[in-house]
């Protein structure tokens, strides 16, 4: 994009073409008043405050919406320009009926802050009340432009202010800038919000409950208001006395928020314009999901020891002492194999790699999982059986530049609702979305094809499409033959699936399944988006091998807007396995059982190490007990609960000689632990967090950990008394070491952060990092075509238990829900557990709406109240594993993928009963 050069209030200034005068102004640091005005929204001009003078022209043109020119000269500032200016702002005050105690009150700066108002103004009106009070952009403009009061009569217009489940809607305060109503439509493509103007007498904005819409509760509204109109409830009269830039703790988009301390205490929290992926935008559970988490009564704050059968509190020193003799006991006497570490994809890089340095250095054994081995564990090993790096290899940002996407197994906008407006805002720019998925998610509205496959048939699916691409000639030929291997194979298979075969067994219609491939095919940008429903299956590796397949066929991958997007479900997933925070690899997929390599490590640690491969997460909890795991370390994780088959799961815990479990709060795994030892929150860790696109990012401590240590402090305590010191100042010297061994990341430190972070492979100090993977040669050096055959899931509906029941997140919750479920806003608009059922299924089980069924699977049962909904196919049933009091997992199928060992969420088969009054 060119540049022009234009002169701002004698300043000259650079900006690109296509930018206005009012981002010239802004970017030179001159103050143009805009209220109406927003970064991400398209220009109106209608408050007409932003009007600058600009030499040659015989008016004075609205700066918002005029673009910059090269030569231009501009002054912002003039002595007419200002009494315009006061005389719009007066019209505007008497027309809105804003209050103006809170404009031009002459005591204001002699109020305290505890808004006592000392000239004995109503509530509604002082200016101490009024919850934007120093950050209210009318009252900038108010004193910019010099206005000392309005001549017209204004009426107070004492309006019901309007309670929304975490903020409230004050229309006394609103201005009819419309920035909330166009925010929700152009942004986040809902379009809840509408004007009912009223001719500008008591006017509002629509409809009067949010929660009786479709409302999703992302604040972009309140983060948009510039006046006190919309306001958070949370902390709504404590004022920060600092703001610290950090990540969002939830899923793997890696939002960047800011959040507000006062007195060592988080008191606000909003997403900043800076983050390099949400620029300003977030979801309901990272923009009001956290500071009430924070600081929750329910946080472990102190050690606890259990003694007969009781949880009793104790100090650091005892309850570290005991976690080290009781392990090294358990290692002298067992072996170290006996020993494991579930590692945490919700903590940091540098934690995690103390964990996976802890168990090998210092128990002395390869058995260090994390969560990814139930989730993403098929994208690591399937992405690098077909490229040689198990990772996206793309960028986020380049999704909104796509010519298509086809997103498959991943209900976008609910569960990584960020990407989920990069979908939105390519679709709007005139990309073409192909959903393939058993429910009819949000995105199939938008969706030219709806693949309505049945669960687990991806890839008979995925090979019908290829085979129609293949009989057509709309491959990729120069791209097969220079960059590719496994072709001929790979084609015979594929053969063998013809679109009427492909249809047969997902009871997707041919037609949809050839109108498919040809758009994909026909693309020249072309991005595939899947989640946990490709991966969460027997068929797991295979479904994502099928996956590379595709854009290898195509060629739509190596280039910018293109390739492969696994959307992680963690903050952190993609950070916990580069760390080696598996049983096969250490930080930067460097195999245990290299001798090279493995050396390289004995020589940093200082120890000798086990040079066999360890156990999955999956694998230790089968072997708990006699002959297997006896002693565990669980940080930040709750197999208990998410883990599928939960009896199966309690009874390999029990079955543990001593279990300790690292935690915020108490979960369903805290119940059999040994050991609780309190752990620190994402607000109270310095460290860093690796995002689905590979970008590395700074969290930054904003408030001391309540507990006393931080993570990686209790994990170096714990090392240190079991024989080996761990030594390190600060979070910022792990990352040093982890540079200093993983090649991948040998150019990453926290001085070269900043605020936009890395995307691996960032192999030097020089290097800028990588946003798109593999152009011009793969990282295996060719790219591998693999054979994969359709094989159905491990457990499939019968007259028995006649539904599948798939499942996955809500947008409102995370993961087991100990933090979600902890905001009492997020548990007012989604309070319990549903199961989704269809219209068909409803009538044939003899079910209503609301009403409370008993769920039985051959693993469990659960009771949970029925939600009948057009989102389900016939004989699709859907449940998320969010609630305590709802163990979902009680009825899904351990099966594993024989390659990556991750269990089959996806599919198993229940039947819903009607409970007898």
């Amino acid at each position: 994009m060119s540049e022009i050069k234009l002169i701002i209030d004698n300043r000259e200034v650079t900006v690109h073409q296509g930018a206005t005068i009012l981002d010239a102004a802004r970017k030179a640091g001159s103050y143009v008043p805009a209220l109406c005005a927003h970064p991400d929204l398209k220009p109106i001009g209608s408050c007409k405050l932003c009007i600058v003078s600009v030499k040659g022209l015989d008016y004075y043109p609205t700066s918002c919406n005029t673009l910059a020119e090269e030569g231009m000269v501009v002054e912002t500032r003039t002595d007419e320009l200002q009494e315009m200016r006061r005389h719009t702002l007066e019209m505007l005050l008497a027309l809105t009926n804003h209050p103006t105690s809170c404009l031009f009150c002459e005591r204001r700066d002699e109020c305290t802050d505890v808004r006592d108002c000392l000239r004995r103004l109503f509530v509604t009106v002082g200016c101490k009340y009024c919850p934007k009070d120093g950050s209210c952009e009318l009252q900038e403009a108010v004193r910019f432009v010099g206005l000392q009061g309005v001549r017209y009569q204004i009426s107070f217009k004492n309006k019901l202010v309007l309670r929304e489940p975490f903020f409230d809607r004050n229309y006394d305060l609103c201005i009819m800038c419309s920035r909330c109503v166009r925010i929700c439509q152009e942004v986040r493509g809902e379009g809840v919000l509408f004007n009912n103007p009223d001719f500008h007498r008591m006017h509002w904005i629509g409809p009067e409950s949010l929660q009786d819409s479709n409302c999703k509760f992302c604040g972009a509204c309140v983060d948009a208001c510039p006046t006190g109109a919309l306001s958070v409830r949370s902390g709504k009269w404590l004022r920060p006395e600092k703001t610290v830039a950090t990540i969002c703790p939830y899923c793997g988009v890696g939002c960047q928020l800011k959040l507000g301390v006062r007195e060592d205490r988080v008191v606000s929290v909003s997403p900043d314009r800076e983050g390099p992926v949400n620029r300003g935008q977030a979801c309901v559970k990272g923009r009001f999901g956290l500071d009430e988490v924070v600081h929750h009564p329910d946080r472990l704050t102190t050690p606890l020891i259990r003694r007969n059968g009781r949880l009793e509190e104790s100090s650091w020193e005892e309850a570290l002492d005991l976690v080290a003799g009781r392990f090294t006991e358990i290692k002298n006497k067992y072996g170290p194999d006996s020993l494991g570490a579930f590692s945490s994809s919700r903590c940091t890089n540098e934690e995690n790699y103390l964990v996976q340095k802890l168990a090998r250095a210092v128990f002395g054994t390869n058995n260090v999982d994390n969560c990814a081995r139930v989730c993403h564990a098929p994208s690591v090993t399937g992405l690098a059986a077909c490229f040689g790096s198990g990772a996206a290899t793309n960028s986020f940002d380049q999704i909104e530049n796509a010519d298509v996407l086809f997103i498959i197994g991943s209900n976008t906008t609910e569960a990584h609702p960020v990407v989920g407006l990069k979908v939105i805002k390519a679709f709007n720019k005139g990309a073409t979305i192909i959903v393939a998925d058993p429910r009819k998610i949000e995105l199939v509205d938008r969706a030219k094809v709806w693949l309505n496959l049945k669960p687990g048939t991806n890839i008979a699916l995925l090979n019908g499409m290829m085979n129609v691409i293949l009989k057509e000639g709309l491959e990729d030929r120069e791209f097969i033959a220079s960059r590719t291997e496994g072709f001929e194979e790979f084609k015979k298979a594929v053969d063998g699936y013809p679109p009427e075969r492909a249809a047969e067994i997902t009871g997707v219609p041919e037609e949809d399944i050839v109108e498919a491939a040809r758009i994909y095919a026909g693309a020249k940008k072309a991005m595939i988006i899947y989640s946990l429903g490709m991966t969460e299956h027997v068929t797991g590796t295979a479904n994502v091998m099928s996956l590379g397949n595709l854009a290898m066929l195509t060629g739509n991958v190596g280039r910018p807007f293109t390739g492969i997007m696994p959307l992680r479900g963690q903050n952190n997933v993609q950070g916990a396995c580069d760390m080696g925070a598996l049983p096969n690899n250490y930080v930067g997929y460097q195999p245990v059982t290299v001798p090279d390599i493995r050396s390289k490590f004995e020589e940093a640690w200082k120890v000798k190490l086990p040079a066999t491969a360890g156990w999955t997460s999956t694998q230790m909890l089968d072997g708990a007990g006699e002959g297997g795991i006896r002693g565990l370390y669980i940080l930040g994780e709750d197999p208990a609960q998410t883990d599928p088959d939960t009896n199966r799961v309690r009874a390999s815990l029990e079955a543990l000689d001593f279990l300790v479990v690292q935690e915020i709060f108490p979960t369903e795994t805290t119940k059999y632990a040994d050991v609780i030892l309190p752990a620190a929150s994402f607000a109270e860790c310095d460290g860093t967090f690796t995002n689905g696109e590979r970008r590395i990012q700074r969290v930054n401590k904003a408030i001391s950990p309540l507990a006393g240590l931080e993570n990686w402090e209790a994990i170096c305590l714990l090392a240190g008394k079991m024989g080996y010191p761990m030594s390190y100042a600060h979070p910022s010297e792990i990352m040093d070491e982890i540079a200093s061994l993983a090649p991948m990341f040998a150019g990453v430190n926290f001085g070269r952060l900043g605020s936009a972070g890395l995307q691996w492979p960032c192999p030097s100090t020089d290097h800028p990092g990588t946003e798109t993977m593999h152009v011009g040669r793969f990282s295996r050096g060719l790219g591998k075509f693999n054979v994969v055959e359709h094989r159905p899931p491990a457990e499939e509906p019968d007259t028995e238990y006649p539904l599948v029941l798939t499942t996955g997140r809500r947008r409102e919750h995370y993961n087991c829900g100990s933090m979600t479920r902890r905001s009492s806003g997020i548990m007012w608009v989604w309070p319990e557990e549903t199961i989704e059922v269809s219209p068909a299924d409803a009538g044939e089980f003899g079910v209503e709406d609301g009403e409370t069924v008993l769920v039985r699977s051959r693993r469990g049962e659960v009771r949970v109240k029925a939600r009948v909904t057009e989102k389900s196919s016939r004989g699709v049933a859907f449940m998320s594993f969010h609630y305590g009091d709802v163990l979902t997992n009680l009825l899904t199928n351990a099966a594993l993928d024989p390659v990556a060992k991750t269990p089959e969420y996806k599919a198993c088969a229940i039947r819903i009963e009607k409970i007898a009054q």
